[in-house]
């Protein structure tokens, strides 16, 4: 890809995919959704590629979710390709394939990164690292499988009260109660994210991808169990975006202000 929004690279069998706006936070745009699902869906086509590392550029976010400045600016964040939009925000989140995702968090995830982070299989997090659904804060929700995939992922109990208060979870945290796999130095995240990765490429890599599909239910590109839960996300964020408080919080987010909640 000639687009520096996401840098690809191959190290032996493994892909690292970089999303690389660190003016940004590495926040979700068109280009970044493209560049994510191109890179998966290479991936999933190339024999050779054994697995995939994701993770961001610098070393304070792994991605800040949904780019509201862009939003607020009336910019769709998703590609005018209806293939493209199925992938799902990021390119990645209903977009599930049979080579195992690794994600190196290298700072904050909050928002849409959360969603990536969930969306993979196995995480390594920097020892600063910290993860959020932050949604509600901004007139919004977790629309991009947070809602339900935080709640499948953590206890339950812990996992609305982060959710309904937005607050953000440290990775010593996430650990605790499995939501990370390894929480490492900064410096060795990548190496950490990278060697795990080679030794999962060092198993038979049919084996390995007849494994994810039956672990996850992944049949067809689809997860059939997320279905339902997909449909009732489309009704409640078309209900919720028709919104004002839809419209208010990230025209207060970019304006550096405190939101005006109306309930309508």
């Amino acid at each position: 890809m000639t687009d520096t929004t996401i840098l690809t690279e191959r190290r032996g069998h493994i892909l690292i995919v970089t999303i690389n706006r660190p003016e940004a936070r590495n926040a979700v745009n068109a280009a970044v959704h493209i560049g994510i699902g191109t890179a998966l869906e290479t991936a999933e086509a190339d024999p050779e590629i054994r697995a995939v590392v994701i993770t961001g550029a610098g070393d304070k976010s792994f991605c800040a979710g949904a780019d509201l400045v862009a939003l607020s600016r009336g910019e769709s964040l998703y590609p005018d390709d209806p293939a493209q939009q199925a992938w799902g925000f990021a390119g990645m989140v209903s977009h599930p394939i049979s080579k195992p995702i690794i994600a190196a968090v290298n700072g904050f995830a909050f928002g849409g990164g959360c969603e990536i982070a969930l969306m993979s299989d196995i995480i390594i997090a920097a020892d600063h690292a910290q993860f959020g659904l932050p949604e509600v804060k901004v007139g919004l929700f977790a629309a991009a499988g947070g809602a339900f995939r935080l709640a499948q992922q953590l206890p339950r109990k812990l996992a609305m009260e982060y959710m309904l208060t937005g607050d953000p979870i440290p990775a010593a945290r996430a650990a605790e109660f499995g939501l990370v796999n390894h929480v490492v130095p900064l410096t060795d995240l990548l190496p950490t994210a990278i060697a795990l990765a080679e030794k999962i490429a060092g198993n038979a890599p049919l084996s390995v991808q007849a494994s994810k599909r039956v672990a996850l239910g992944i049949e067809e590109g689809r997860i059939a169990a997320d279905a339902p839960f997909w449909e009732h996300n489309t009704r409640e964020r078309g209900v919720l975006m028709r919104s004002e408080d839809a419209r208010e919080g990230p025209l207060a987010f970019a304006q550096k202000r405190k939101p005006e909640w109306k309930a309508r």
